[in-house]
């Protein structure tokens, strides 16, 4: 049973119905709510929990806004997102780590990158230092870095599985109706169709995740995009908590919304490895080959459209191309643990043997273009509002993605207030 209260019935009418119950959902159903106090708000969710995919299976950790060039949403929205996720977390006594992140080079190329980055987070307002192999040392001394490295502060770790539970009471305890084991089918004028009946609703919010492009498309939205899922695999390591102070990470292939296999420090002071970004073959593909329930969610029709869009990746672009090639190999434990040891002394393949849950990123591909989409992505109309790509740092924004959200919901003339 879920550690808050749902609704048992489904609603027979709502001014706003919010289509997934996952950090952005739930995070604009909130904003919704406060700006409207007087309206009625049902989010529906098709799992039996909140935060069951994405949102509940991230690495935990708040970005700081310096991997995102100054002119896109996420560098926008990241910094602020960071600093409200952090009071959110204070104020509702969830539990936070604040341990920084070190970036660190290994090889003369990615200095050059550790300068890209260094200029980013400078246009973007960030705190960020750029420090020698010395001070790199002082503040973890397994971290190894060519020269220089970045050090932010303000990157933490929470808990996404204990944020998922205070978002989702913080709405049940405002008057939200949160109804859970209940998906969106269809939609008649203004009647939603669900798999617990029908429900009447003045706007709809879809933000579905991984489903959310084929609902948009039902609807008449998103007609130049695809879906495409990528598998994260973490290693959780076996030390005594507190074995690493910081999160480490590489200079990522800036080309890509990747950030490349790291080291995370959990809000219990475990450390593990990961995640991988593995192109996947359908939309729940969180099973691995070889083991049991490898097809569970398996679609023969997302299997197909999902290998011919990577087909097309493949061929028009080089960095999704190098991607695909060397990223697989990442799934196999050995290999998983030496790309992570050029960034740490003493990893030992034999500490980290203990698999974490997988998780999916739900990553939107522009079709025509044949490229992925870097940037979040929403489309509105008169009685809807559609977030497709809300990808890393997806769960740091949330807050502020909610309030950008919700004044897009604003600007439609035709909205249910």
């Amino acid at each position: 049973m879920p550690d808050y209260h749902v609704a048992r019935d489904l609603p027979k009418t709502t001014d706003f119905l919010v289509v997934g119950g996952g950090v952005v959902g739930l995070s604009l159903a909130l904003e919704i709510r406060r700006r409207r106090p007087g309206a009625s708000v049902c989010v529906i969710e098709k799992e039996p929990d909140v935060g069951a995919h994405a949102s509940g299976r991230n690495s935990g950790v708040l970005h700081a806004g310096f991997y995102y060039s100054a002119d896109s949403l996420k560098a926008r929205l990241c910094r602020e997102g960071n600093a409200r996720m952090q009071a959110w977390c204070e104020e509702h006594k969830v539990p936070l780590r604040k341990c920084g992140k070190l970036v660190v080079a290994r090889n003369e190329q990615e200095r050059t990158g550790l300068s890209e980055l260094k200029r980013r987070g400078d246009d973007n307002g960030v705190s960020l230092e750029l420090i020698s192999a010395e001070d790199v040392q002082r503040i973890e001394p397994r971290a190894q870095s060519f020269g220089e490295a970045l050090f932010s502060p303000s990157t933490a770790a929470v808990s996404p599985r204990a944020v998922m539970i205070s978002l989702a009471r913080a709405a049940v305890s405002r008057g939200i109706e949160l109804v859970l084991d209940t998906a969106w089918l269809k939609r008649h004028e203004q009647t939603h169709t669900t798999t617990r009946g029908a429900i009447h609703a003045g706007f709809m919010v879809n933000a579905a995740g991984l489903h959310a492009v084929k609902i948009a498309q039902d609807l008449g939205f998103a007609n130049d995009y695809a879906m495409l899922p990528f598998k994260g695999h973490y290693l959780y390591g076996n030390d005594t908590a507190g074995t690493l102070a910081v999160h480490v990470y590489p200079v990522p292939d800036l080309d890509l919304p990747f950030l490349g296999v790291h080291f995370t420090v959990t809000v219990d002071g475990r450390v593990k490895i990961g995640p991988t970004a593995t192109p996947a073959w359908w939309l729940e593909n969180y099973g691995a080959v070889g083991r049991s329930g490898f097809f569970q969610g398996f679609s023969i029709g997302e299997l197909g459209s999902i290998l011919g869009q990577q087909g097309r990746l493949f061929i028009g672009d080089p960095s999704f191309r190098r991607h695909a090639m060397r990223e697989p190999r990442k799934s196999f434990r050995r290999a998983l643990v030496s790309e992570a040891s050029s960034l740490i002394d003493g990893v030992k393949p034999e500490s980290f043997v203990t698999w974490g849950r997988p998780g999916i990123r739900a990553q939107l591909v522009h079709r025509r273009r044949s490229e992925l989409v870097m940037d979040f992505c929403f489309e509105s109309g008169p009685r809807s509002l559609h977030v497709l790509n809300a990808v890393s740092p997806g769960f740091t924004c949330a807050f502020s993605f909610a309030e950008l959200l919700a004044d897009a919901i604003d600007d439609e003339p035709n909205h249910r207030s």
